[in-house]
């Protein structure tokens, strides 16, 4: 019984319906969540459209024939296993965190195994155009609005980074081998022990505790396909998308783990990680924009501040890297989706040992 839409908008809450959409027959089940939030659409009109570059769900858009897309509708089926890995009743505070607060769309619906949410215009990034320097100042600037929301009543002070709890929640639910046999043997090979992996994760977190970050509303996963960039819009403009992964922790994570998204996704080269003079540039522009949301002039931006900023981010960098070495670990084993997780975890982890011996000996200014 589906509650009634009269009544989810008077609360603000989101739809509840009671089935699950089958993705075998995807349009037939998705024009039965779409009668509750679009019951004006003729059902012979709707049009639907399947966005293919997620690893982790299916996701799919329903739109009026002729519309040209303005009203979409997005219908996502979570990945199976993805319980393991995603809070997703946190999933649904934080979609209604950020739509209070201008910085995502609206949920419609909740169904069994997945949600329904509003389409934010644009294009997703890609390996080139993330460096545009317009497109890098809008990013910086999208990410302070992100990390200037306030979560609770605490004073920022007050709150502390979940990186170390979610990273222990991740490495609890690594697989210890697979029913392939090939497979098996890659893991082992290549793959650190479990022990291993706790001494390093212990590490990890010793060295972020130390560099006392500040804690903000993160997004945690701004890799290139999730950042979004309208340029037909006056002005033009970025927006985050996907916040599934999004948590309490250090400002200079989400920075760090953006960083290591430049190398892209469907072809990894870490070579195009950010170097330093790139950086500098846009960690200046970052705090000039912090400065400024927090009511100071831009121009009290230090070399110190970048420079300190400049250290924590290639800390967290290294973090990033391990930390979704872990998830991919987990989705190997769960997910049905076609997608080389081993081997993505693997290259995380070269890339996390290769870049700790080059960023932990750095120093705070």
């Amino acid at each position: 019984m589906a509650q009634s839409v009269k009544a989810a908008r008077a609360e603000n809450q989101p739809l509840q319906l009671d089935w699950a959409v089958d993705t075998n027959h995807i349009e037939e089940d998705a024009k039965k969540v779409l009668r509750h939030i679009r019951p004006d659409w003729p059902p012979d009109q709707i049009q639907f459209k399947k966005f293919t570059d997620g690893i982790t769900n299916k996701l799919f858009g329903a739109y009026l024939e002729g519309s040209d897309m303005k009203d979409v509708v997005l219908i996502r089926v979570n990945g199976e296993g993805t319980e393991v890995i995603i809070d997703r009743e946190a999933e649904v505070r934080t979609f209604q965190l950020l739509h209070a607060n201008k910085c995502g769309p609206p949920l419609f619906a909740l169904f069994k195994n997945g949600m329904s949410y509003g389409f934010v215009q644009g294009e997703p990034l890609d390996e080139d155009n993330v460096r545009d320097e317009r497109v890098a100042t809008l990013i910086a600037q999208e990410m302070v609005r992100l990390h200037s929301v306030q979560p609770d009543n605490k004073p920022p002070s007050e709150r502390c980074s979940q990186f170390r709890t979610k990273a222990q929640a991740f490495l609890n639910n690594v697989p210890t081998g697979f029913d392939n046999e090939a497979m098996n043997t890659r893991f082992l090979q290549s793959v650190p022990s479990l022990s291993a992996l706790q001494t390093e994760l212990d590490s990890i977190c010793q060295e972020l505790e130390s560099l006392k970050m500040p804690t903000v509303f993160s997004h945690n996963d701004l890799l290139l396909r999730n950042i979004v960039y309208d340029s037909k819009s006056k002005p033009d403009a970025i927006h985050f998308i996907d916040f599934e992964y999004a948590f309490l922790n250090y400002q200079a994570y989400d920075i760090g783990n953006h960083f290591c998204e430049y190398a892209g996704m469907d072809e990894v080269d870490y070579d195009l990680y950010p170097d330093k003079d790139y950086q500098v540039k846009w960690l200046r522009r970052y705090l000039q924009f912090d400065f400024t949301a927090k009511g100071r002039s831009p121009q009290d931006v230090t070399d110190i501040d970048v420079e300190r900023l400049y250290v924590q981010t290639n800390k967290c960098a290294c973090a990033a890297h391990f930390f979704w070495s872990l998830w991919a670990l987990i989705q190997a084993k769960n997910s049905s989706i076609d997608f080389d997780f081993l081997g993505y975890s693997i290259t995380r982890l070269s890339e996390y040992t290769r870049r700790k011996k080059e960023f932990f000996p750095l120093a705070l200014p």
